[in-house]
């Protein structure tokens, strides 16, 4: 019965927020319309020339601003953004043209097509709102006309700029920057997993064009290719798998032991706390990556690990930390706690000390032991108030670039994966080779979205089963 009760309220959410949707949209036009029919003559030229009524209404501030938003836009278009929207198409017809004298002649760049198409794309759909700002301050101003009211005056307009629409004036710029150094990339790379982009079709000397989804075919073909090597499918299993692996081990271990040494140095009766935080807080201090380097360096055939074990005779043979793939992923995550495990425990210490001291003398009185205490009073609060961290932890360490490839670069490397993925590469390495070695940017794009449908699923669903989201009332 819960459980339809709850997937009863989430058809109904989903419901609610559709139809709110299009209930928006059709108030939104039906206004356009009412506009038009019902406005004067000011108005209605307004729909063609923007910014026309505020000018005739002595509105002159925003209606030169209308004004001049269509001017740029129509000279934007004319000037620049036809030049590629009309092309997007094909992505370019002609590459290249061989002169008379031996030189060539460069014509179409796939490239900048797709690129420069996706950008007036966005301005025509800014332009569209701006349009529909527009028609809206005609009807506000016939609005006030006719209640017999006065229009706000230009120095009230620009007072407004930095009183009550100042959170508008501040974003401009960050939202600006965000459309273009961070939606704009994102939607290049969505459409360059539809296309053939790379190493064979590299602009401007050669074009690449639109295939449809045969890249997220080849993502989903599994097998092995005549020569014996595995298909690009075979291989994402095997990459997504560790990923998941490492991620969980990388999370959960750091979490715990982490946990265990905040408890132990926390412990009354320790002496030199201090000391031990200090100790663990130095490993911090020095960059992440010089550590990394340091330690890849040591645990490699050559390095001080395997020097000194055979110089004492421990061993006859080297161990092979990073040509195993076995002892390469189990050397990772080891590695990954010696970095990970002094952060957690700052976190841990600070977590500890909030914990109400009643709930322990209760335990105590109740005849709770040590480990009961644990299991009933610090893990639930630690889980309840450190959850969305441990979320982020998790997603973060799906993408973790930085100890993968630092360390090893996702090696061991073998023929029987594709474009040369290693067997300790996480999907962001392997994405991150196929991109700089390989310059397969169309596999590398559809890698990208599979990278965000994973981090998205897994972030959504665990998000709903933290307890900090299911009982906002707990521990208080």
């Amino acid at each position: 019965m819960g459980k339809n009760a709850n997937s009863d309220g989430v058809k109904k959410k989903e419901q609610s927020s559709v139809g709110k949707f299009f209930s928006w949209l059709g108030n939104d036009l039906k206004e356009i319309v009412l506009t038009f029919t019902e406005g004067d003559w000011k108005s209605r030229v307004s729909y063609l020339i923007m910014g026309f009524g505020p000018i005739m209404r002595k509105q002159f501030l925003r209606g030169f601003a209308f004004l001049a938003m269509e001017v740029l836009f129509v000279l934007y278009m004319v000037g620049f953004g036809w030049h590629y929207l009309k092309d997007v198409g094909t992505l370019g017809t002609v590459a290249r043209v061989l002169n008379d004298n031996g030189t060539y002649t460069y014509n179409d760049d796939s490239f900048l097509i797709l690129l420069y198409s996706i950008l007036t794309i966005i301005v025509i759909l800014a332009f569209i709102l701006v349009w529909r700002m527009n028609l809206r301050e005609n009807r506000n101003e016939e609005k006030l006309l006719k209640d017999g009211k006065p229009f706000p005056t230009v120095k009230q307009d620009l007072h407004s700029l930095l009183d009550s629409n100042f959170d508008k004036t501040l974003l401009t710029l960050p939202v600006l920057g965000i459309f273009i150094f961070t939606v704009l990339p994102i939607i290049f790379m969505i459409c360059v997993a539809f296309t053939d982009y790379d190493k064979n079709h590299q602009p401007p000397t050669n074009l690449f064009s639109w295939v449809g989804l045969e890249n997220f075919k080849n993502l989903f073909t599994f097998g092995s290719t005549t020569a014996g090597a595995s298909t690009f499918g075979s291989t994402f299993l095997i990459v997504l798998s560790w990923t998941l692996i490492w991620a969980f081990f990388a999370t959960f271990l750091t979490y715990f032991c982490g946990m265990g040494v905040a408890i132990m140095i926390n412990k009354k009766g320790i002496k030199f706390k201090k000391l031990w935080r200090t100790i663990l807080v130095m490993t911090i201090a020095v960059p992440q990556f010089v550590s990394l380097l340091y330690v890849g360096k040591m645990f490699a055939n050559d390095g001080l690990i395997n020097s000194y074990l055979m110089k004492w005779g421990w061993i006859s043979e080297r161990i092979p930390f990073w040509s195993d793939p076995v002892l390469s992923k189990i050397a990772i995550i080891v590695v990954n706690l010696w970095v990970g495990i002094p952060y957690t425990m700052l976190i841990m210490t600070g977590l500890l000390m909030n914990i109400p001291e009643d709930l322990y003398e209760s335990a105590r009185i109740d005849g709770a032991n040590g480990l009961q205490m644990f299991k009933s009073i610090t893990l639930p609060y630690m889980f309840f108030v450190t959850g969305p961290f441990l979320l982020t932890q998790f997603t973060g360490n799906i993408n973790n670039f930085n100890i993968i490839y630092l360390l090893n670069q996702g090696g061991p490397t073998s023929l029987a994966l594709t474009n040369k993925a290693g067997y300790t590469d996480l999907l962001v390495t392997w994405l991150y080779k196929m991109t700089v070695n390989d310059t397969n940017y169309r596999m590398a794009a559809v890698l990208g979205i599979a990278v965000f449908v994973v981090v998205a699923g897994i972030s959504l669903v665990v998000y709903n089963m933290l307890p900090s989201v299911k009982d906002e009332e707990g521990f208080q």
